[in-house]
Formats: C-alpha cells, structure tokens, sequence
C-alpha cells in the first residue's frame, strides 16, 4: 500500500527511542479515519498534521476522547467541572482547525466524540470495549489512529489503556460474534497507525501542515502550562511585558514551544527523509 524508504543509519529519536530500520511512508488518503486519544490534545500532539493532510484531500475525520481531561490542571483549587466543559470546547475547536474549516462552521455531531471516562481512571474493560467498538462500527472509518500501548517506559496509565482500548475494539468491531447487543455489521478497518510508536515503521510527509498542527495544539489553552510550558496569566495581559514588572513574556513561550513541534516533526521526519513527518506505528494486518 505504501512505499518504502530506507531510514537506516538516521539515528533520530522518535520519542525517546532511536530507530534505524526501514520505514514506509504515506497511506493513501483514506475515505474516513477515527482517530482515538486517551485526552483531549492527544491526538493533536500524536497524529495532528497527519489528520489535517488528510481532511485537506478530503477525508472525513472523527476524533474519539476516551477521558474528560479532569486531571489537566496544577491548580489545587480548580473548578473541575468548568475544565472538564473547556476541554471540550478546546477539543472541538482543534478539530475544526484541522478540519481547515472556521470554527463554528460545518459543525457535525460525529466530528469529536467523548466517552467521558474519567481522567487518569481509564480501564480496557469491556463496558469500554464495547463503547469504543460500536463507535468504529458505526463510523466505519478505513483508518484507526491511536496511542501505541506497547511503548516502553510509558508513565501514564491513560495512554496505556487507551491503546489497548483501541486495538481491543478494533478486533470486537471487525468480529460478528463480539457484542451482538449492538446489532450493528461488523467493520473491519484497512489499517491501524499507532502514534508514540515504540518501534515506528511508518512515515507521514507532513511538510506544508506545520502551523496547523502548531494551531490546533494552541486551541488547548487550558494546557499551556501543563504540557507546552506556557505560563498561565490574565486573559487582558499584554502580549509582551518588561521582565522587571515579573510578569511573563507568552508571545515568547508560544514561539518556543512551536519550534519545539517543529524539532519534533523533522526529527520524525528525518527517518524517511522529510523536511517534516509524524512517525507511526503501522499495522495492516487487521
């Protein structure tokens, strides 16, 4: 299905791991993909600039939140219903950016859907399984992206589960003898891309989606601090301040956690000799 590109000898990491096998490189567009996320900016970070390619050559794009992203806060004192709600609305919106469609247009009731487990609880049970399976079956995506359960040294519990979650679901959905309650045909999709890959062997050429990518994380304001290094602050400050007032420049964090993106996608890149890529783990015997 796709061609093959030798990234030997690269020794660029993906993640934390070096690779230097063969890789393969550039689905065909599908018809329609799912693309399933342990949180909300999951899988913006795993597989964004991947998905707007796609929608940009007409794919139909699905995301699935398995968690309500309760736990994304280091304030002690958070209203955790109101995250829960932002979240949300951060989640659509990045959607929509990588729809390349102006937020509040087109909005489809299937574009992000949430399971609503909660944060930093989330199991591979079967009541998941059987959520998650009928979500693909009646989606029916050609293409399911998600987290890559087997990564080594993973540290949290979410993504894990949320891996096999997915890859468990896909093998209920494609079965007719899993979950007959649902009464909905089997569907078995072409293929599985799994993003943080421990051992990538796929490559998407990703050149030209960049800033949609960079755009669609910065939607998740919320997570400026958590997971992009960009400090909290009121929603009337400047732009740019003088140190000595102790205040923080976030037109300079913003700067800099996009150039970390960008490190990011030419790292992956780099395995199939892209300016920019996002690396995956491909399976294709579903």
């Amino acid at each position: 299905m796709s061609t093959t590109r030798d990234g030997r000898g690269s020794g660029l990491p993906v993640g934390d791991l070096p690779w230097s096998g063969p890789v393969t490189v550039d689905l065909p567009v599908p018809s329609s993909a799912l693309a399933v996320g342990a949180h909300p900016d999951d899988i913006e970070f795993g597989c964004g600039a991947t998905l707007a390619k796609w929608a940009a050559a007409g794919c139909r794009l699905h995301h699935l939140i398995l968690t309500d992203g309760s736990k994304g806060s280091w304030d002690p004192a958070a209203d955790l219903d109101a995250l829960v709600k932002a979240r949300q609305q951060e989640s659509e919106a990045a959607a929509e950016v990588i729809d390349g469609r102006p937020e509040g247009s087109d909005r489809r009731h299937d574009r992000v859907l949430f399971l609503g487990r909660v944060d930093g609880e989330l199991v591979n049970g079967v009541d998941e399984r059987r959520a998650v399976a009928r979500i693909i079956r009646t989606l029916r995506p050609s293409v399911v992206v998600g987290h890559d359960p087997w990564r080594r040294y993973r540290l949290h519990p979410d993504h894990r589960a949320a891996g096999f979650c997915t890859l468990d679901a896909v093998v209920a959905a494609r079965d007719p003898h899993f979950f007959p309650e649902l009464e909905l045909a089997p569907h078995r999709p072409q293929a599985l891309l799994l993003f943080e890959a421990d051992q990538p062997n796929h490559v998407e050429d990703v050149h030209g989606f960049a800033q949609v990518k960079i755009d669609a994380l910065l939607c998740h304001s919320s997570q400026g601090e958590t997971t992009m290094g960009i400090e909290p602050g009121p929603e009337t400050e400047p732009d740019h301040v003088q140190d000595g007032e102790g205040r923080v420049d976030h037109v300079v964090q913003r700067e800099k956690f996009a150039r970390n993106v960008l490190h990011q996608l030419a790292d992956h890149g780099a395995l199939a000799a892209f300016n920019a890529g996002e690396a995956f783990h491909l399976i294709t015997e579903v």
